[in-house]
């Protein structure tokens, strides 16, 4: 990836007006399709397969009656006045009339209706008006809301006397969240960091450009794609926010590795390229883990969190692909403008100036303290993430509802109002669905289940209970003594569900509990159920990947336990602020009590990619320095140097964007926001700067490294480009210009147990040459020369063959390789000879002595000796065999390398 990567560099660099020009039109296009053509967002949560979505989706086709949204006006008289009066009756019953009028109206309730039940409140001050619409809330139109609240205006001044009419209802909510200029303060946090970072207005102002546009066009996909399924109204904010941090972060890494290179002395063009290939990797690396984790919320089997995911997803991989592509563009554009001011003048000095200008202050002293004493780092960080993460325990998961608006809203005012003088149960009811076909007499039946339904604990009223018209379905609803969100409400939903086979027994009846409440409880707990089984798949995907981008299994493993850490931490704040209150008022909290019931999962799979990208990003270079210069603790001390300050940049900058959502966010974002806000803030500065270094510290040399088995079986996964840069530095060896074949610096070979098959070879074949690997017994000539091949791959040290570097590109070289067995092939000339037809350039004949057959032995002489292919190209030849001696009369008398090698424990293959 790293090799498309750094000729994508290449060609961008060459092409960067094209690049510039193809964003924008691609911006333009589909920012003018989704204005043309989005249906707008939908805020309905459905949950398939459960008892409350069924019997709501039972109801469209049964009762269309009860299927839509509802609204409310409350009359509400002052102090020591009643609503139960005549005029009060008139004038009430003049609006019910009115209402029925209003375009989308089913019907409209009187409270002093004798047929009505629990409309009009103990204290006698509040009378509720019910509306039911016949669409539901996405479909409303605002004429007929216009109309209800002129109505409402209508009848509080024919009441007089400062009586009062409230509005509110899921009809009149208004949940869909939108941007305000206080989520701009995180751009202006961005470009602060990003100036101190860079000391340069372009560069601090470049991944601002690339990062909004990013947002432009993942935004603009995400309204499209209303086209297709239905899309929540956070699905466009979470694209922005998550879209926007990372946006960002990756256009930095880039940015951040071409200053280094062009401080560097390297040319703008193979910088970039350079850059592109190896930060530009770890950003892949970091985009594909958060897009698998955004992807993975899909367990839930919940529709709208899917369309969650995918929408947030969607912002990543435009992140990704802008950061690739546009990034390296504009860095082109500016050349040597991105040039560090230091760098100019350091060129004029020592080396060693040029290193102090760019070692972060604070650094070294930190990982210093932090892996002093290791033992005593982790147990501060573990004992304190874990003090934090203890509220989690009592995390209470809801959807958001009316009492979640911002207070001196219409629905929040209509809410709180019902609250006080109806009951906190009247702004969330119950409905209780009841198959009656089998009854001769369906309303006796339905009176009867409100009966029952009226005598369980936790119920306040049974304001309606009716048959429809067929007489076939019948609904009660049932309004609950306690909140929607209140974990009593969850309870009494399990009551009543208990006694639904009861009913069936008792009157033939099969019920089922639905509306919005039971819809919401019953998401939560599908929400609930997923988080291990997801939390599994993100804790599972983070060891394999890490084991595959570092070859160890203690980094994964450290770095999965502190994930769990960060991610427990932010739980627990999270909870701490939006459920029991702690600081809710400084942060302008509008309810307490629960948080949004996707917040969790949501937060798990954006977390890890942080995490991941972090982690990457820190460690890689803790292990560059360990495997080029060994001495565990100094490569943790200048690995954490050198990636400090990009870390510390990127995560401010993260921070900073989330938490500019929280101060004006929706009551929806505003929780997400916050827990991911604290998340990234825990996870770079908590658990990445302080206990990753000191758990390194306190493993050593025992950090590094995987066992043997595993490592062979594991693919290797090169997040940072390292191999690439080991290739471009090997571009002209042995030598520029040079014609070697074979090519092969300190080159070793382990088995499976540790022992050594090979060390330390040192080949230099040129074209058309024969060379013999000779060596009596296990002394490895056969693993060396599949090495050659690039059939054995987990070779140390450096080489070349046929131009191609190894292990990188065995995929190309092996086309252009032919491994012949002496010992089993039944005709080796024959296969040489197929080779050469074929244009095949390297030929290997393992066990080359074992030819013994004289046809077969002197045909394979005539080819060794001629050593031409059909297309007229010298070809080379590697022989292996126990003694040269034994091979002597295939050997030409020129143009032939003998390469003895030493016996050692064991041979593979």
């Amino acid at each position: 990836m790293s090799s498309f990567l750094y000729r994508l560099g290449h060609g961008v660099a060459r092409h960067r007006g094209l690049v510039v020009v193809a964003w924008l039109l691609i911006l333009l296009a589909c920012g003018g399709a989704s204005g043309a053509l989005n249906k707008g967002t939908d805020d309905t949560f459905t949950v398939p397969g459960s008892e409350s979505q069924d019997a709501m989706d039972h109801l469209d086709h049964v009762f269309p009656q009860v299927s839509g949204t509802s609204a409310q006006l409350v009359l509400l008289v002052p102090d020591g006045q009643q609503v139960d009066t005549g005029p009060i009756h008139e004038a009430v019953s003049d609006a019910v009339d009115r209402i029925g009028d209003v375009p989308q109206v089913e019907r409209a309730s009187d409270p002093f209706d004798p047929d009505v039940n629990d409309a009009v409140s103990s204290d006698g001050r509040a009378a509720n008006i019910g509306v039911q619409l016949t669409v539901d809330s996405t479909q409303v139109d605002d004429s007929t809301l216009t109309d209800l609240s002129g109505i409402a205006d209508d009848l509080a001044a024919a009441v007089g006397d400062g009586a009062r009419v409230y509005t509110g209802g899921d009809a009149f909510a208004n949940r869909i969240p939108g941007l305000s200029a206080t989520e701009m303060i995180g751009l202006v946090i961005a470009l602060v960091v990003l100036l101190l970072m860079f000391r340069s207005l372009v560069a601090a102002v470049m991944p601002l450009i690339t990062a909004v546009l990013g947002v432009g066009v993942s935004v603009a996909l995400v309204y499209l794609g209303t086209l297709f399924v239905p899309v929540s109204s956070t699905a466009p904010m979470l694209a922005v926010m998550i879209g926007l941090a990372v946006g960002i972060d990756y256009a930095l890494f880039l940015l951040s590795r071409h200053r280094d290179q062009l401080a560097e002395g390297l040319p703008v063009a193979e910088s970039i390229a350079r850059a592109t290939a190896t930060a530009g990797s770890a950003v892949l690396f970091a985009g594909l883990t958060v897009l698998i984790a955004l992807l993975g919320l899909a367990v839930a089997r919940i529709p709208f969190l899917t369309t969650m995911g995918v929408a947030a997803a969607l912002g990543v991989g435009i992140a990704v692909c802008v950061a690739v592509t546009l990034v390296p563009a504009l860095l082109a554009f500016a050349g040597t403008r991105m040039v560090p001011r230091g760098a100019r003048k350091a060129a004029r000095k020592q080396k060693q100036e040029r290193r102090r200008f760019r070692t972060p202050r604070v650094a070294r002293p930190w990982v210093r303290f932090v892996t002093r004493k290791p033992l005593i780092t982790i147990a501060v960080v573990v004992v304190g993430l874990g003090a934090l993460a203890v509220p989690a325990a009592n995390l209470r998961l809801a959807l958001p509802d009316n009492g979640s608006q911002p207070a001196g809203t219409d629905v929040r005012e209509t809410y709180d109002v019902v609250a006080e003088h109806f009951g906190v149960g009247y702004n969330g009811p119950l409905l209780v669905t009841a198959d009656v076909i089998q009854s001769t007499d369906p309303s006796k039946l339905v009176d009867d289940l409100a009966d029952e339904i009226r005598d369980i604990p936790g119920v306040a009223a049974v304001p309606l209970a009716t048959p429809n018209e067929k007489g076939d379905t019948g609904i009660i609803q049932v309004v609950p003594t306690t909140a929607p969100d209140d974990a009593r409400t969850d309870a009494l939903v399990e009551r009543i569900r208990a006694q639904e086979p009861h009913w069936l027994d008792e009157h033939d009846a099969q019920t089922a509990v639905t509306g919005l409440t039971a819809v919401g409880i019953d998401v939560s707990a599908r929400l609930g159920a997923a988080l291990l089984p997801f939390g599994i798949l993100v804790a599972g995907l983070s060891l394999v990947l890490l084991a595959m981008v570092f070859r160890s299994l203690w980094v994964p493993v450290k770095a999965t336990v502190g994930y769990l850490l960060s991610i427990g931490a932010a739980f627990g704040l999270t909870s701490l602020v939006f459920q029991e209150g702690h600081g809710a008022a400084l942060l302008d909290v509008a309810h307490v009590g629960s948080v949004v019931s996707f917040l969790p999962i949501i937060l798990m799979g954006v977390l890890f990619g942080l995490a991941m990208d972090y982690e990457v990003f820190l460690v890689s270079r803790i292990r560059e320095h360990y495997a080029h210069h060994g001495g565990a603790h100094e490569a943790i001390e200048e690995g954490f140097v050198s990636a400090s300050r990009v870390v510390v940049a990127a995560a401010l900058i993260m921070f900073g964007v989330f938490a500019a959502f929280v101060p004006d966010g929706s009551s929806t974002i505003k929780p997400i926001a916050f827990a991911l806000a604290v998340g990234v803030f825990i996870d770079a500065f908590i658990v990445r700067m302080t206990f990753v270094p000191a758990v390194l510290a306190l493993l050593g040399d025992r950090a590094w490294g995987l066992p043997p088995a595993l490592d062979r079986r594991l693919p290797v996964f090169d997040a940072e480009g390292d191999a690439l840069l080991h290739e471009l530095r090997l571009a002209d060896w042995p030598a520029p210009g040079g014609d070697e074949v074979i090519s092969a610096r300190s080159l070793s070979l382990d088995d499976d147990r540790g022992h050594p098959v090979y060390r330390d070879v040192e080949l230099h074949v040129p074209r058309g040459e024969v060379l013999v690997l000779h060596g009596s017994g296990a002394v490895g000539k056969s693993a060396l020369l599949l090495s050659i091949a690039g059939r054995v791959t987990r070779h140390r040290g450096d080489l070349k063959v046929l131009g191609q570097m190894l292990p990188q590109h065995v995929h190309a070289l092996r086309p252009r390789v032919a491994v012949v067995g002496g010992r089993d092939d039944r005709d080796p000339a024959g296969r040489v000879t197929e080779a050469l037809a074929r244009d095949i350039e390297l030929i290997l004949v393992d066990d080359a002595d074992l030819v013994l057959r004289s046809e077969a032995r002197t045909r394979l002489r005539d080819q060794i000796g001629f050593r031409v292919t059909a297309g007229g190209a010298p070809a080379t030849f590697v022989l292996t065999c126990q003694d040269p001696g034994r091979v002597a009369d295939l050997l030409p008398p020129a143009a032939t390398q003998l390469y003895a090698m030493n016996r050692r424990p064991a041979e593979v293959l």
